[in-house]
């Protein structure tokens, strides 16, 4: 599917178009494969209408949940990749509300499908990440 990456005062936010976004569970933390490393990030619902946007993109859960404690890897990544304003990002869907891949347009990736983990474990990891 296709995201636009949108300048914010911070840096940059892909916005998911509305249409897609049953694929995403809303202010969840997610994996996310950036250049074949896994990170973090949190998907946001906007503050007016549907769509869904994802911030940033981080080493850690915990940065994902409180953004200013880490670095942001999505704003120089869309750099790198020279995507302008409004321009697109593709979002591959790997596993629904648990792991996605991000990817400019012409690129190809390969991704390791992985089972999220049961209810009573995210709990746990949650709680030890505090």
């Amino acid at each position: 599917m296709r995201a636009s990456a949108e300048p914010t005062a911070t840096g940059r936010t892909l916005s998911i178009p509305t249409d897609e976004r049953d694929r995403f569970p809303t202010d969840d933390v997610v994996r996310v494969v950036l250049d074949g490393d896994e990170r973090f990030a949190r998907v946001e619902r906007a503050l007016t209408g549907d769509e869904l946007s994802v911030p940033g993109v981080y080493d850690a859960p915990r940065f994902a949940r409180e953004p200013g404690a880490g670095d942001d890897r999505l704003a120089a990544w869309i750099a790198d990749r020279s995507i302008p304003e409004g321009g697109s990002v593709l979002i591959d869907v790997v596993e629904a509300g648990f792991l996605y891949g991000l990817r400019a347009p012409g690129e190809t990736a390969v991704y390791e499908a992985k089972e999220p983990p049961s209810d009573s474990l995210s709990s746990i990891a949650e709680r030890l990440e505090e």
